[in-house]
């Protein structure tokens, strides 16, 4: 079994989620989780203009920390994310990769005006991680509404989707897999290969 990083990004009070973050992933990842701090600095990222931070550039610094033998690395950021395109991300990965980044902010129901639900908040952070590592074990989006991979871009379709992969993604997933590191960066759905993206609202 292959050893999950788990990096608090701005994340605060919401650290102390990851414990229980690590236990969901386990299974569903064949993957141990191991929390660590991250090994840069993440205002780096931060763009002062949109007041958001570049989930691309997050990914790259994931990517460029040492791994010691870690099969893949999580970013978990409590703070907005965003790719030049798109009003804000969920999250992002390398895809066939070792890393991907996802954030908490859009996925607590207090940003909706709504009463806070803890169990509800980690039922969404699981699927977003599940989401994007599934990225990294080379899965794209899947039109299944069956399946964890199927795209995301608001919390409520986060909602009606499943935890887990349906059964051609679990099979794509697992299918010979090891630690591998994967291709290079780019923009998913767009002209450079490597990077996937759950994606928020278009810009205009």
């Amino acid at each position: 079994m292959g050893i999950l990083r788990l990096v608090p990004i701005h994340l605060g009070d919401d650290a102390a989620i990851l414990p229980a973050l690590g236990a969901r992933l386990r299974d569903a990842l064949r993957m141990e989780a191991a929390v660590a701090r991250p090994g840069f600095d993440p205002e780096v990222a931060y763009d002062p203009v949109r007041g958001q931070y570049s989930s691309t550039r997050l990914l790259s610094l994931l990517l460029g920390a040492p791994r010691g033998g870690v099969a893949r690395v999580l970013g978990v950021a409590g703070v907005d994310l965003f790719i030049p395109v798109l009003t804000y991300v969920f999250g992002e990965a390398q895809l066939d990769g070792a890393a991907a980044v996802v954030s908490t902010y859009r996925l607590r129901h207090e940003a909706y005006g709504l009463r806070p639900d803890p169990e509800g908040f980690l039922d969404r952070l699981e699927k977003e991680a599940t989401h994007e590592l599934g990225h990294t074990l080379g899965i794209v989006h899947c039109p299944s509404l069956d399946c964890v991979m199927r795209s995301s871009t608001y919390v409520e379709e986060i909602d009606l989707k499943p935890a887990g992969f349906c059964d051609a993604c679990r099979a794509a997933a697992f299918r010979g897999r090891g630690a591998g590191d994967g291709g290079a960066a780019g923009a998913s759905g767009y002209s450079m290969p490597g990077i996937t993206s759950s994606r928020g609202n278009r810009t205009v």
